[in-house]
């Protein structure tokens, strides 16, 4: 089904109209020229667009735009998209903010039970006077009719006296909103200084942003104003197809269920409640060693593999006992106390970093989810697995599902946790005050802004209080409480490889799916690829995992973070690739996820590649004129992009 109508729409049919969606997830990006974005997933779980679209031809990085729509709810019951074709007139207005650093420095989530916020004291308490000027506040910008883009359309503000991009409008040729954010630029107000630290930088600014998006509709003379939307613009999504174990998605999910404000189903079905949390476990073996080892290819979690999909699904009774054991594995939402930690999903939670023995040092699924996975182990549930769910079409759903899928796949990109602080968006979204109904923020009158003096310390009382901070949101209310500048929040924020170098395997993690620990480089993806190499050379291969920040690594932290605010755009994303029928029958899945696309100085000419290949054929009918090529002759090689000695590092 097909939303272009051609048909005008009577007035008097309308009930009320919205933008759609409710909230949408933008990304920053530094390409430029005409293909220099792709547009967000518009349905749950999928990609935003051909992962070999994600970068332009010099290797940077596409900003992930956010298009807006227009749904009228009608007189007759139904719903259907409005677009120029229908005879209407749409107005665009946006209005984005940053204000990350007129904000309060990020302590810890300010709701964590048993005492452990830490109240916030100011971000550049020192800049007492003018702080107006630490506040990124383009003016709004308006834009209506088809195929519009241009430099009236671009949110420029201030940081001090310095021009800072937010991003920009677009239309399409149906006159719908195309959002794009900033170019992921990041800077000190004093050139030359540092960065120190991994949230709360010193008179530093990057370029997020949010803000509400709102839309005025004239239909035959008479003017309607959606109910608005709104927009956040995070950090790349450094690999695409991948998800949290727990998305932004379960956690706004579960608040709505718990304020009684969506009904959720109370039968389990196999396929819509259980699949999704194993299948995003084993995709985590593809950013993270550790859980490569603990749930991913060979795995008895392994999801991949028919024999373990085989006992996933068994709804019989002898297989309950299977099914408990399964259960004891993960964390109990509701316990409080020590953390238990030989349980799942073993990531980081919130109160990591400052109280790691408490039940929140490490992540658990949602209280939903944790009902859905006991009724399964007790066998209450339906069977309905028919094999991995085919892509959804989103011009082939109905107005009413493309909705709710618009509004639920932002969401579902998003990470549910850990949020010390998060990379998109963080715990504020958690609390019913922020909200007025499911998915729909509780969006302040326009021309509100949002406040930032809330004393000199912001303390959990007055965070939670009815008129605290998140009574609403309005321009930059959501990014101001993530950190600053971003890049060195990813840089920071890795994986027990870092943190307990002694300990066995590399995790927990912290935002692998977003921001990845140990990947499965192009070069081993090469050589496991090779159907003439021996059996056990691929497999080792295939199961070797590199550290995704060593083009970004230096002689110590600071020196990483710094490189992280330059150099974020050379860095691989991870992106599926089918994997060949020779390592199917080894026990990989049938989609791998392999690291594509950095910048090819990083790490210099692949000698010890050409010397692998070399010897893996050296059993192999190759002619000798290809065999000698396969190594770099001496002196020839370029050497990497950062080459460090004995007792530097």
């Amino acid at each position: 089904m097909t939303n272009g109508s051609n048909n005008a729409i009577n007035p008097a049919e309308i009930v009320d109209l919205a933008v759609y969606p409710p909230l949408g997830i933008a990304r920053v990006g530094n390409a430029e020229g005409e293909a220099d974005y792709f547009t967000a997933a518009e349905v749950i779980g999928a990609l935003p667009t051909d992962p070999g679209a994600l970068r332009d031809a010099q290797g940077k990085i596409k900003r992930q735009a956010v298009r807006f729509r227009i749904y009228a709810r009608l007189t007759s019951g139904g719903v259907r998209e409005l677009t120029l074709d229908d005879g209407v007139e749409i107005e665009w207005h946006v209005t984005v903010a940053n204000l990350k650093a007129g904000w309060y420095e990020f302590t810890n989530a300010l709701d964590l039970p048993d005492g452990l916020s830490i109240t916030a004291p100011k971000r550049n308490a020192d800049t007492s006077s003018g702080r107006f000027r630490l506040d990124i506040t383009p003016p709004p910008r308006t834009i209506a009719g088809r195929d519009l883009s241009g430099a009236g359309y671009i949110l420029e503000g201030r940081f001090f006296s310095t021009p800072v991009y937010l991003g920009e409008l677009r239309t399409d040729s149906q006159g719908r909103l195309l959002f794009l954010g900033g170019r992921g630029l990041a800077a000190p107000h004093w050139p030359g200084t540092k960065p120190t630290t991994f949230a709360n930088n010193t008179l530093w600014f990057d370029d997020v942003a949010d803000g509400p998006v709102r839309a005025r509709i004239t239909i035959g003379g008479k003017v309607f104003d959606a109910t608005p939307g709104y927009v956040a613009v995070a950090p790349p999504n450094y690999a695409p197809g991948l998800f949290g174990v727990v998305t932004m998605d379960d956690v706004v999910r579960d608040l709505f269920a718990a304020q009684n404000w969506l009904e959720l189903p109370l039968e389990t079905r196999f396929t819509r409640d259980i699949w999704p949390i194993f299948s995003r476990l084993t995709g985590m073996q593809w950013v993270n060693h550790g859980l490569f080892m603990a749930h991913g290819f060979g795995s008895p979690l392994d999801t991949g593999h028919p024999d373990v999909l085989a006992r996933l699904t068994d709804v019989s009774a002898q297989g309950r006992a299977w099914r408990m054991a399964v259960l004891a594995l993960f964390r109990d939402p509701a316990l409080g106390g020590a953390v238990n930690r030989s349980k799942l999903p073993y990531l980081y939670g919130d109160a990591f970093g400052d109280k790691d023995d408490h039940a929140r040092g490490l992540l658990a699924v949602t209280a939903t989810m944790y009902r859905y996975l006991m009724a399964w182990a007790r066998g209450e549930f339906v069977n309905d697995w028919q094999g991995t769910p085919p892509p959804v079409h989103f011009d082939e759903l109905s107005p009413a599902d493309q909705m709710e899928h618009l509004s639920r796949a932002p969401l579902y990109e998003c990470l549910g946790g850990p949020f010390h602080p998060g990379i998109e968006l963080t715990w504020i979204m958690r609390r019913a005050s922020l909200w007025t109904a499911p998915y729909r923020l509780k969006v302040l009158e326009e021309g509100e802004p949002a406040q930032q003096d809330y004393g000199a310390g912001l303390t959990s009382d007055i965070c939670l209080a009815t008129e605290g901070p998140l009574r609403g949101v309005a321009p930059g209310a959501l990014t101001r409480w993530l950190g600053i500048p971003w890049h060195t929040d990813e840089a920071s924020c890795q994986s027990d490889f870092e943190y307990a170098p002694s300990t066995y395997l590399s995790m927990p993690s912290y935002w692998g799916a977003r921001v990845p620990n140990q990947v499965l480089s192009t070069e081993a993806w090469s050589r496991s690829t090779d159907g003439a190499s021996p059996v056990l050379q691929r497999l080792k291969h295939s199961a070797y995992r590199e550290d995704w920040t060593r083009d970004i690594n230096g002689r110590n932290y600071y020196e990483r973070i710094a490189n992280m605010v330059q150099e974020w755009w050379m860095l691989g994303m991870i992106v599926p690739r089918d994997t060949p029928a020779h390592l199917r029958n080894l026990g990989l899945p049938a989609t791998s996820h392999v690291e594509s696309g950095r910048h090819p100085s990083n790490a210099g000419s692949n000698d010890k590649l050409k010397l692998m290949e070399a010897i893996e054929r050296v059993d192999s009918p190759v002619p000798p004129d290809v065999a000698a090529r396969g190594v770099v002759p001496s002196g020839e090689g370029k050497p990497p992009r950062r080459v460090y000695h004995r007792g530097e590092v």
